[in-house]
């Protein structure tokens, strides 16, 4: 080999591990906490025994949660009375109302932007065959902590009506596991032990009711705030409360589009973590 032709054959060689190098660089740039999501979540059915109570949810899971190692925040979403069932040939009944409902119609948004950080959620759906109790609640948690990537600092818990009253009873039985919470037209009677528990874990709560509910009296949403607030928390709880609309507070509540200083109920949220 003469040397013009050696020269070409080291000066291609280094040309190409440069150009490797720079390809590797980029690569490794795009972290997957850079990942801003932009396509709607991947719903799925899970027909599983959780417990006794629990036979089966959904699961949304961000677009791209495969292409990522990061821990997302999760929000459990509990269904009313009338979407109880088997957690099989049952299950779908649980995505007629609020944030179920816009995650299968595909409209819940796939991300959301707080304090200029994006975050997606992890949503679970569970259905329950009788009035869950907290422990139920926490069977289903466990479950899918151990299963999913979870960032355990940002566990969220809401819910309509017989779900609102779990979620308020969850609260009381473990409040320093959740970061917040959302009841909405909660069928849940507060007591004073609850309330003060709520408080002292300073566990971040906002309810939502109609004032003219002849199914769940706005009273208990009302009364919930005011003990919780008695006891001085670092987060006043805060309580929307309008003035018509029947049982359903749920559909406005939980639509990203209606916002209370400049936030709606899963911005808000996604403020506090633990």
């Amino acid at each position: 080999m003469n040397r013009f032709a050696l020269f070409c054959y080291y000066f291609l060689l280094l040309a190409s591990i440069i150009t490797s190098t720079v390809a590797c660089k980029k690569e490794a740039a795009i972290d997957s906490a850079d990942i801003i999501e932009t396509k709607p979540a991947v719903l799925t059915a899970t027909s599983v025994t959780v417990n006794d109570n629990i036979g089966g949810y959904y699961i949304a899971l961000p677009a791209r949660y495969d292409s990522t190692t990061k821990k997302y925040p999760m929000l459990v979403f509990l269904h009313g009375s009338g979407e109880m069932g088997n957690g099989t040939t049952n299950l779908p009944s649980v995505l007629s109302n609020a944030t179920p409902r816009l995650l299968n119609q595909k409209t819940f948004p796939p991300s959301f932007t707080v304090d200029d950080k994006s975050y997606s959620f992890i949503v679970v759906i569970p259905q329950f065959k009788r009035w869950p109790s907290a422990g139920d609640v926490n069977s289903l948690i466990d479950q899918i902590v151990s299963k999913f990537r979870v960032d355990p600092a940002r566990l969220y818990l809401s819910g309509l009506s017989m779900g609102g009253g779990a979620t308020w009873d969850y609260a009381a039985a473990y409040p320093k596991r959740l970061a917040a919470i959302v009841p909405i037209c909660g069928a849940s009677s507060p007591n004073d032990n609850s309330c003060k528990d709520i408080a002292s874990a300073n566990l971040p709560v906002w309810a939502f009711h109609n004032n003219d509910d002849g199914t769940v009296a706005p009273v208990n949403s009302v009364d919930y705030v005011n003990k919780i607030n008695s006891n001085n928390p670092s987060v006043k709880a805060r309580l929307t409360l309008w003035p018509t609309g029947g049982h359903d507070a749920w559909t406005k509540a939980t639509d990203p589009a209606y916002k209370e200083d400049g936030k709606n109920m899963y911005e808000w949220m996604l403020q506090y973590s633990r």
